[in-house]
């Protein structure tokens, strides 16, 4: 699953990339720095991971990842092809969900590309392009759905749905702003419209607002205006990250505690960046690996089966299952567990949970 990282030139986009993937990705005080998009696969912050890996001592353990993709700067315009404009929308389509960074902080001796910091003003830059993008391909799809209804009439329920996308569009909203019907989801899932994917908003803040951003009134601007889109703002430092990210772990934790904070920004982001796309993660431990394994909100235990292998799914049975806090609370003992009868037989409609401790019985 990619995460696409968005924002006008010079907000610190490519600065936060190099902060999560540590991948060093070009980053200079000038628009189009970033041209073809620097991708990172980063592992998920996951304290029950690493809470079983004391426990099992496994030869390996794994977290689940996020892709991050640094998609470059975008301009006014770009719909219509300036800057980078074509490149730009083509590497977000390819994206499944938007984490759009806004620069909230004042700093002469960072260019801002529009001459002053406005969040709402850079938000609406971007998102105008999208709406612009996707009202071009509303109308395509329009053209073509009214001649298919002249020769059946099934396609009426698409002219109104697309109709429907076409009216929020025209008034400057993105088309995650409505409610939909499973039909209509149904009918727009060919679309692949670019305003339909979920976004996350990341406020760059000065250092010296990070423990209180309430105090930054950009931020509160952002907030409200996130508020609208029942959308999620993460207030960050990103030179504050850049600097944590290259710590070992003691240090970082002493400079943490030195600022006042519990975990990272950056932790932060990931973990609601993962939440943003629908995912959770369930959990396998014992001494060849402990796993985490990312699967969407809402899946079966069979279908859960089948992310470590095909043939389990195939052949799935049950699953016996805890969860990660009752195992805790049995000292992390799975033979305390059975005897307390807190390991559970599921059978093939249980829905997993996130943090189920999970082994599944299969015939070969």
């Amino acid at each position: 699953m990619k995460i696409g990282i968005v924002g006008l030139p010079n907000v610190g986009k490519s600065t936060l990339f190099n902060s999560i993937t540590k991948a060093g990705a070009e980053c200079a005080n000038y628009p189009f720095c970033t041209i073809e998009p620097n991708v990172g696969v980063v592992p998920v912050p996951d304290e029950r991971v690493d809470k079983l890996a004391e426990i099992y001592n496994p030869q390996k353990v794994t977290k689940a990842v996020v892709e991050f993709v640094d998609i470059a700067g975008l301009v006014k315009g770009a719909s219509k092809g300036e800057g980078l404009g074509n490149k730009f929308l083509s590497h977000i389509r390819e994206v499944d969900s938007i984490l759009e960074v806004v620069r909230c902080f004042e700093d002469s001796n960072i260019v801002h590309v529009d001459g002053s910091v406005d969040p709402l003003r850079d938000i609406e830059t971007i998102n105008l392009e999208l709406v612009f993008a996707d009202l071009e391909t509303i109308e395509k799809r329009l053209d073509r759905a009214r001649k298919m209804l002249k020769a059946d009439k099934k396609y009426g329920f698409e002219v109104e749905t697309l109709e429907k996308v076409r009216t929020a569009l025209e008034a400057g909203k993105a088309a995650r702003s409505l409610d939909y019907t499973d039909e209509e989801k149904e009918v727009l899932k060919e679309a692949f419209l670019l305003t339909m994917k979920p976004i996350m908003y990341v406020s760059n803040v000065s250092e010296e607002e990070l423990a209180n951003p309430e105090s930054n009134e950009n931020y509160i601007k952002l907030k409200e205006f996130a508020k609208s889109e029942n959308a999620e703002v993460i207030p960050l430092c990103i030179k504050i990250e850049e600097e944590l990210s290259t710590l070992e772990n003691e240090d970082k934790a002493e400079m943490l505690e030195a600022l006042g904070l519990e975990e990272s920004g950056l932790d932060k982001l990931i973990k609601a960046s993962y939440k943003l796309l629908g995912l959770m993660s369930f959990l396998t431990a014992g001494e060849p690996e402990v796993r985490a394994w990312t699967i969407k909100i809402g899946t079966k235990a069979p279908q859960a089966a089948g992310k470590i292998h095909s043939d389990i799914e195939r052949g799935f049975i049950r699953a016996e299952v805890i969860s990660f806090n009752e195992l805790m609370n049995c000292n992390g003992s799975m033979v305390t567990a059975r005897e307390k009868g807190l390991i559970r037989s599921e059978g093939k409609e249980y829905i997993m949970q996130d943090g189920d401790i999970v082994l599944f019985r299969f015939n070969v």
